[in-house]
């Protein structure tokens, strides 16, 4: 039997008796996942690996649709770009393993619960959010998010400015009686994140156009 796979099964024994730890669960992600990370989306894959192994600690955290929804819509958004495009699957699935999560199971739940929001006014989605949602939701950056990405493609927000749509939002956390400020501090770094990937990406681009252009002078 290989060191590969006498890792592979250690950490998977582990993985069924206890709680893995963030360094086991960095160990086990790199054996799933055995390729270089680009620099521009390694720090995105070590935070989210961070965040899920302690979501998984978190006794009251429930792994619910906004949870599938918030992981898959967040790591489809902050990952554009990524390549080779063909290893974003492989790389979901081994984020989500690692941490004691069934992707195939993440997937098929956020793409259904997407289906029953669309096309709904805030409103509409709000009433679905209370019908759907367990009494007490377990606050997080990624439920924070999930309920942020489903309501912006609200119908009636598409013609409000920036003020009215944060304004709306925000009602809604509170009405979920979800902290509003916390709401508004993980959108906003997130919409930050977002933000700055792009510039990047511009650069990079720039930068591969200028050593091209030497190349060809040269």
């Amino acid at each position: 039997m290989s060191q590969h796979t006498l890792t592979l099964l250690r950490f998977t024994y582990k993985k069924l008796k206890e709680k893995l730890t963030v360094s086991d669960s960095k160990k086990l992600f790199h054996e799933k996942f055995p390729y270089v990370i680009p620099g521009l989306y390694k720090r995105i894959v070590d935070e989210m690996l961070v965040e899920l192994n302690l979501l998984n600690h978190q006794n009251e955290f429930t792994e619910d649709y906004l949870f599938c929804v918030g992981l898959t819509e967040t790591f489809k958004e902050l990952m554009k770009g990524y390549q080779p495009e063909k290893h974003l699957d492989q790389l979901f699935e081994a984020l989500c393993s690692s941490s004691n999560f069934e992707a195939k199971e993440i997937n098929e739940i956020s793409q259904k619960s997407q289906k029953e929001f669309k096309n709904k006014t805030s409103n509409d989605i709000l009433k679905l959010l209370i019908e759907k949602s367990n009494s007490q939701l377990y606050p997080s950056r990624i439920l924070n998010l999930a309920i942020y990405k489903l309501i912006s493609k609200a119908q009636d927000l598409k013609e409000k400015d920036e003020s009215e749509t944060n304004k709306m939002i925000s009602d809604i956390f509170e009405k979920l009686n979800l902290s509003s400020n916390k709401a508004e501090k993980d959108i906003g770094i997130y919409k930050s994140s977002i933000s700055k990937m792009e510039q990047a990406k511009e650069l990079i681009e720039e930068l591969r156009t200028k050593d091209k252009k030497k190349e060809q002078k040269e």
